[in-house]
């Protein structure tokens, strides 16, 4: 049976993990948004290409009644390699604990990446409810099914080996991709994602994704439901396909997007590096109250 031996918590300090102080404060931000329901996946903490102080400042102007975390949260394979966990990674489970704290709704469904936690579903930590996969009901009645999408992933699936190996080429992209933004934080640019770059010119990268989509899509009309919401592949999508509502949340390494639901049933996909670069934009009074 899988462990989370490697991780800095265990499962039994879960429920008092909102007790630690952060080392970045959660910011007091007026005006915070307010969604019905917030979809992230593939944060991938553990890693040095998790875009933490992003998704850190996405939650310090996000709020949800409810809250679901689409796979590879955690990433098990990196930390078995080499431990590496920052105390800005231990400040994004602080936020999303302190949310199960305060009422909203958590829900877990652990991907290939953190499958050491799949051990656990069904049952409840801390607040955060453990799943295997689950279906949402948006507030016009439609039902979709929530999975990480991995479980569609021939590779995965079928050559394990071949996954780590393809795992072990993208971490090095991510390094590169790093260096980029350093660079481009220098210049004052934008953040930019080179392995998002990458994977939009190659061919088979694009073949791969419109496949997984299909499947995806595929096996929620199999299921007689409206839709199907997933993570896995890193790539914010919301498309139709064969009458079924397809949406992928993306990730926090390159693209850094979440899905939302607005409290009239409208899905709507963050792309939060340009929510950043907008707010940045503004004149610096403005931008003090924003903040």
């Amino acid at each position: 049976m899988a462990t989370i031996s490697r991780l800095p918590f265990d499962a039994a300090q879960i429920a008092d993990f909102h007790s630690i102080t952060p080392s970045i404060p959660e910011r007091i931000v007026a005006g915070r948004r307010q969604y019905r329901t917030v979809w992230i996946s593939d944060v991938h903490l553990g890693t040095r290409g998790c875009n933490a102080a992003m998704l850190i400042d996405f939650l310090d102007h996000v709020d949800s009644d409810t809250m679901y975390l689409v796979g590879d949260i955690i990433d098990g394979w990196a930390m078995k390699k080499r431990f590496y966990w920052p105390a800005a990674h231990n400040d994004i489970v602080w936020r999303v604990l302190k949310r199960a704290k305060r009422n909203t709704r958590i829900v877990y469904i652990p991907g290939n990446h953190d499958e050491m936690f799949r051990q656990f579903s069904g049952l409840d930590f801390g607040g955060v409810e453990i799943r295997r996969q689950a279906i949402h009901t948006t507030v016009d009645g439609r039902r979709l099914l929530v999975l990480h999408g991995d479980e569609f992933d021939a590779i995965t699936l079928s050559h394990r080996w071949l996954a780590h190996l393809g795992d072990a080429a993208y971490e090095m992209m991510m390094g590169l991709n790093r260096w980029v933004n350093l660079v481009r934080r220098a210049f004052n640019l934008p953040y930019w994602s080179l392995s998002k770059y990458a994977k939009q010119k190659v061919k088979n990268a694009v073949s791969f994704i419109s496949k997984f989509e299909e499947i995806v899509a595929h096996e929620a009309a199999h299921r007689g439901i409206d839709g199907v919401i997933a993570g896995h592949i890193h790539k914010a999508e919301m498309r139709t396909i064969a009458g079924i509502e397809y949406y992928n949340d993306g990730d926090w390494v390159e693209g850094c997007t979440a899905l939302v639901e607005h409290y009239d049933g409208t899905m709507e996909i963050l792309h939060w590096a340009e929510e950043i670069a907008a707010r940045d934009a503004q004149p610096s009074g403005v931008r003090l109250a924003a903040a």
